[in-house]
């Protein structure tokens, strides 16, 4: 859940540009899920990656691929939907109102 995601962890927003450019939790790291395999190599090792995506499906998918490559990787299962709903903190790319898209 993304209560549960602990201040300062690495997390990893998986969404497509817009919905990123709508919203997203300050000093995450975007990686659209179709780009993943090929920058998977710029993901820290050896700590935790914590994956979200709109409602916890595609970062479903990236987090189990992610493991399956040996990253330590936990799917943020209600997604920025939850993360907005927990009023956890949030940022657009062009300084508007930050919404989930």
């Amino acid at each position: 859940m993304s209560a549960d995601v602990p201040d300062g962890a690495f997390l990893l927003d998986v969404r497509e540009d817009d919905e990123w450019t709508a919203g997203h939790a300050p000093g995450a790291v975007h990686v659209r899920l179709g780009d993943l395999g090929s920058r998977a190599a710029e993901l820290p090792r050896g700590r935790e990656v914590y994956v979200i995506c709109r409602s916890g499906v595609r970062s479903a998918y990236a987090a189990q691929a992610l493991a399956a490559g040996g990253w330590d990787a936990i799917n943020v299962a209600d997604g920025m939907t939850g993360w907005a709903v927990a009023d956890r903190p949030m940022v657009s790319q062009d300084g508007a109102e930050p919404y989930v898209a």
